[in-house]
């Protein structure tokens, strides 16, 4: 079966990270499956929102280290970052569509910080999140150095990358590394139920939200401003804009085509 599952129905994207019994680790084949599979989700019209999730009992284990410790294997870790992470991150990040990382078990290593690069993470409560890094005298990488010191500040980010403690579900929830935790019973439901709404909304306005969401990172406020100028006119030439204007006049739905 392929690594990587994907299943496209009402504009949703399904990406389903599927090496179970490896915990959904990464190997060079699955790495680059993910990045061909994530292009096709930006060029295909039909799809309006990407959620990315795990078979089986983990979300993502990070790195498969029976590759990096085979001599016939091992691509070399700056092959492994340049080729496989660093695309990974970077197109979850550049494409105009939400994303909503569906955490269902652990997220370790790669895993979490691929994660925590989603626009919206979501997680059942038996999920844990794990800088594994320090543990086998690694660095995090994955852009995690990027992304935890701004979700949850600098001392806990420092701390949870140079202890690897072990973070649950409710406790990333309090830290502000992700947006929501749900039982097990109704994670499936509450996840479907999150995707289908932000494949219904506007499109196109979330896409150049993210654009300046990503672009805040390292504007200075003048710079965002006229960056916001400009984003806002274009918004307000789409036909989503208009069909948000008009049902609002007309006490109505709206129904955006992401246009």
């Amino acid at each position: 079966m392929s690594s990587i599952q994907l299943q496209i129905e009402n504009g949703v994207a399904r990406v389903t990270l599927n090496r179970p019994e490896t915990f959904n680790s990464f190997n060079r084949k699955m790495a680059l499956l993910l990045q061909k599979t994530l292009d096709e989700c930006n060029t295909n019209e039909e799809v309006r929102a990407i959620v990315l999730t795990g078979n089986g009992k983990a979300f993502c284990a990070g790195q498969d280290l029976n590759e990096v410790t085979s001599p016939e294997l091992n691509p070399g870790f700056r092959k492994i970052l340049e080729e496989h992470y660093n695309p990974i991150v970077e197109k979850i990040r550049t494409i105009e569509k939400p994303i909503v990382a569906a955490v269902n078990g652990v997220a370790a290593g790669a895993g979490a910080n691929i994660a925590l690069a989603c626009d919206i993470v979501v997680a059942s409560e038996t999920a844990s999140f794990i800088q594994a890094f320090s543990k086998i005298g690694l660095i995090p990488d994955s852009a995690g150095t990027f992304f935890l010191p701004r979700l949850i500040g600098f001392q806990k980010a420092s701390a949870l990358m140079m202890l690897g403690d072990k973070v649950s579900a409710n406790q990333a929830e309090e830290l502000g590394m992700l947006y929501k935790v749900f039982s097990i019973e109704t994670f499936e439901e509450e996840v479907t139920k999150l995707v289908s709404k932000l494949a219904k909304m506007p499109t196109k306005a979330l896409g150049l939200t993210k654009r300046l969401l990503n672009q805040s990172m390292v504007n200075t406020l003048k710079e965002q401003l006229a960056m916001e100028s400009d984003l806002q006119i274009e918004a307000a030439e789409s036909e989503d804009y208009t069909e948000g204007v008009n049902s609002f006049i007309e006490k109505r739905k709206p129904i955006f085509k992401g246009k």
